[in-house]
């Protein structure tokens, strides 16, 4: 059962998402916020998680890159506000207030780095920011099992906070609280924008800190609360190594989870996922197979090792691999199979027919219950343009066939070994084209003699 409510049940709010730093440590000409884990954009990551709860507006703070950023997210409905300056995250959310103009509700603030908060997550803060006591910042927290240079959060009574304190600021007593600040929180629209107009830039790197508003509202008697959510809910990206490690906690809960949704993992670490990957009951993924967007497996598939699948639909009961490739456009009928060293791309194999071996099929419809021998290539492309090849139900393409496209197999329709077809070939028909086979008695025999007098003069 969905632990969220339905929409009609659900609170306002807005979100403002951060993405406006230049990642200098990712040493990259992609943006930070793009860089992918598990074959999608971190920033789509966080905007799934906010769509899934429906914000009633959504505005990212762009600034260096931005023309990345605005295209990953074009489409969308997401309102963009520009940090022309890098001023520290106070003043990064300040530039969001105009496309926020109008609105008093809550405003929930995330990074675009960090990805994978939940949605449940999110409306836990909202609740509690129009919950008891009516406080005035909601900070979503974590006990990360190595705090290292996190900011602390020190509590008073309850959830209340008694103190925020950065790391290097923080005394040897502070420092052994495990309670994390993330840099999230909820604060209603109105109280935020009042509150960051009194934020200064006082410190070493003359910056704007959004934290700030904690003290400020406390000046006001407003108090900040604490929500505390999983430490990998709250894991941000700063470095290419970071990136890497969340990528593996990514791949371990969704193994688990596939797991637990009955398909069989022989090795589960080996196996790789993408955002959208779907397998079916009783499916079988052997070691090594790698699965990009766009992926369904219905029930009782099995992926052999070493297979690499993007943009496919497998049906059910089908074989892959080992070592197959099936890229975008792909469909696998119902028992279909494609063995080892196959290829295929943009093709539509149907139920029961099989590509066994060494073979490419691009650009093609495969009827039921066909037969496409070892070595067997669509020859799909002339250098300008792509063309379509039909195979019939029940055909058997015998092994090393080229089938120059646009052509058309018909139903039951046999080709013989090692041709070169060019033209159509009628339902139930045998199609041949090779040279006839001759023999030279004695040749053979003949031409070692003479190489072998040739080598010993």
């Amino acid at each position: 059962m969905s632990l969220l409510a339905p929409m009609s049940e659900q609170r306002r709010f807005a979100v403002i998402i951060l993405a406006a730093g230049q990642g200098t440590r990712m040493r990259s000409d992609t943006h930070k916020v793009l860089h992918p884990i598990a074959s999608r954009p971190l920033l789509l990551h966080l905007l799934d998680s906010v769509d899934a709860l429906g914000a009633e507006k959504r505005v990212v703070v762009v600034g260096k890159g931005r023309e990345q950023v605005e295209a990953a997210i074009a489409g969308r409905d997401v309102a963009i506000a520009v940090q022309a300056e890098q001023k520290g995250t106070g003043h990064a959310v300040q530039q969001a207030a105009h496309a926020l103009g109008g609105y008093d509700g809550p405003v929930i603030i995330l990074y675009g780095d960090t990805p994978f908060v939940e949605a449940e997550t999110l409306r836990r803060m909202i609740d509690r920011l129009n919950g008891e006591g009516g406080p005035g910042v909601v900070v979503l927290a974590s006990t990360p099992p190595g705090p290292l240079n996190y900011g602390r959060i020190i509590l008073g009574q309850g959830d209340h906070i008694a103190k925020m304190v950065e790391f290097k600021d923080a005394t040897d007593e502070e420092r052994a609280v495990r309670l994390c600040n993330s840099g999230m929180m909820a604060v209603r629209a109105n109280d935020l924008f009042r509150w960051l107009d009194q934020v200064g830039n006082d410190n070493a790197a003359g910056e704007y800190y959004l934290p700030d508003i904690v003290n400020i509202a406390a000046a006001e008697g407003r108090d900040a609360v604490v929500i505390e959510g999983d430490p990998y809910e709250t894991a941000g990206v700063n470095s290419r190594a970071e990136l890497a490690h969340l990528e593996l906690e990514w791949q371990r809960r969704r193994r688990e989870r596939v797991l637990d949704e009955g398909a069989t993992l022989i090795d589960p670490e080996s196996v790789w996922f993408a955002y959208d990957t779907e397998l079916g009951r009783d499916v079988t993924v052997e070691p090594h197979v790698v699965f990009g967007p766009g992926v369904q497996v219905a029930d009782g598939a099995v992926i052999h090792a070493f297979s690499h699948i993007e943009g496919a639909i497998i049906g059910a009961k089908a074989s892959i691999g080992p070592f197959a490739r099936i890229r975008p456009g792909t469909r696998m009928g119902q028992g279909a199979k494609a063995g080892n060293f196959v290829e295929i791309k943009n093709a539509e194999i149907g139920d029961g027919s099989k590509v066994n071996h060494l073979s490419y099929v691009g650009d093609a419809s495969v009827g039921t219950r066909a037969n496409i021998g070892a070595g067997t290539i669509t020859c799909n492309y002339d250098g300008f343009g792509k063309y379509r090849t039909v195979i019939g139900d029940g055909a058997f393409i015998g092994s090393n066939t080229a089938l120059v496209a646009p052509v058309v197999i018909g139903e039951g329709a046999i080709v013989g070994a090692g041709s070169v077809i060019t033209r159509d070939v009628e339902p139930d028909s045998l199609a041949v084209e090779r040279s006839e086979q001759k023999g030279l008695a004695g040749w053979a025999k003949r031409f070692r003699e003479r190489m072998t007098r040739k080598a010993a003069e």
